[in-house]
């Protein structure tokens, strides 16, 4: 389906983030402090203001890498979704945060409320799906989460996901949270590294990992016919790079309870 996008499906339940009032308060005011708390008192900075910034040049250089239309599955405030757009790709954005589908939409970009286990629209027909800033976290069961994926992307299609810094795979049950300790429901997340993504990964083939800006990166294939050239390999020209702050989101560095 290159150069269109899937018409839309009809609405479903939403998951637990869609109840993160932390989450969407400070997407709305487009800074943090915001974290990721476990139940034992263990925070994970979220970069909200990276989040809220444009795309900057390790964003694009992923991006460059994308393949016919593209999902951002938790797309966030959108700033993958509009740099997408503004490049004339079929690009759609899926987020359960009211505010961050708000937010996308006002950037210029298309995104739905919706669930990435949710009916979507295109399922078995998108040629790239996007798993930034941490959003292999999404759901909390990794293996379940990549079957989801395989469904939604045509046979040989391309997902890009971001990666945390270290070798990780954890699942726990965690809370967002704010600086006031304002607290939104607990649901299952996961954090994996690049090993553990490409052990769950045993059905689809390795299309390439990389590491820029602080950042860890891997490219994974569904199974299926293979297009002549991937564009998951590294674009074989100079990329214009602007001046923005690079930040690592999956990857920020525990602190400690306060």
């Amino acid at each position: 389906m290159p150069g269109r996008l899937p018409g839309p499906s009809a609405a479903a339940p939403l998951s637990p983030w869609a109840g993160a009032d932390p989450y969407d308060a400070a997407l709305r005011a487009g800074h943090g402090p915001l974290f990721l708390r476990r139940a034992d008192g263990w925070l994970l900075p979220l970069e909200v203001e990276r989040w809220c910034a444009r795309a900057d040049a390790v964003d694009r250089d992923v991006l460059d890498r994308c393949e016919g239309t593209v999902l951002d599955v938790g797309c966030g405030p959108g700033r993958l979704v509009a740099e997408l757009a503004g490049r004339g790709r079929p690009v759609l954005g899926i987020d359960v945060s009211e505010a961050a589908v708000e937010h996308t939409l006002r950037l210029g970009g298309r995104a739905l409320r919706r669930s990435v286990f949710e009916p979507l629209p295109g399922e078995g027909r998108w040629d790239t799906v996007l798993l930034m800033d941490g959003n292999l976290g999404i759901g909390g069961d990794p293996r379940a989460l990549l079957e989801r994926v395989a469904r939604l992307l045509r046979p040989g299609g391309l997902l890009l996901a971001e990666t945390a810094p270290v070798d990780v795979d954890e699942r726990v049950r965690v809370r967002i949270t704010d600086a006031r300790a304002a607290d939104g429901s607990p649901f299952p997340w996961a954090r994996l590294g690049t090993r553990a993504l490409l052990r769950y990964a045993r059905d689809w083939e390795r299309a390439g990992q990389w590491t820029a800006g602080g950042r860890r990166f891997a490219a994974l294939r569904s199974r299926g016919a293979r297009s002549a050239a991937s564009s998951a390999d590294p674009p074989k020209r100079t990329a214009v790079i602007s001046s923005q702050r690079p930040r690592n989101t999956s990857a920020g560095s525990p602190v400690a309870d306060r």
